[in-house]
């Protein structure tokens, strides 16, 4: 065989391997509000999630806040320029606006 049909046939076996594989993709799954009676009524169900989806990332994002927020207390505290009670201040407070932002977010939820 010459040298070019030897380097030829295993990269033709490479390209077509992909070829070869026949699996088959995973169902979508339906919205939590079901399938709906039309595209429409199953677009708002997947809106819907997607809603609900965000609203938990802002909620994550309000927990990473506080969090950042308290550290930097603590740090300050550990350099002398801010005392305790502002650490359970600032922890106070942002208890209490998480979960005003959670109560208000279910709240929107239930709305839509």
């Amino acid at each position: 065989m010459p040298l070019r049909i030897r380097t030829f046939l295993p990269s033709l076996a490479i390209f077509l391997q992909p070829l070869a594989a026949h699996a088959d993709l995973p169902d979508m799954e339906d919205p939590s509000r079901g399938k709906g009676e039309g595209i429409m009524e199953t677009l708002q169900n997947y809106g819907y999630d997607i809603v609900v989806l965000m609203s938990l990332a802002i909620c994550a994002v309000g927990f990473l806040v506080v969090a950042n927020s308290c550290i930097g207390t603590y740090a300050e505290i550990q350099n002398g320029r801010k005392q305790w009670k502002d650490l359970g201040a600032m922890a106070g407070v942002g208890a209490i606006l998480l979960v005003i932002t959670i109560w208000l977010l279910t709240e929107a939820g239930d709305i839509l």
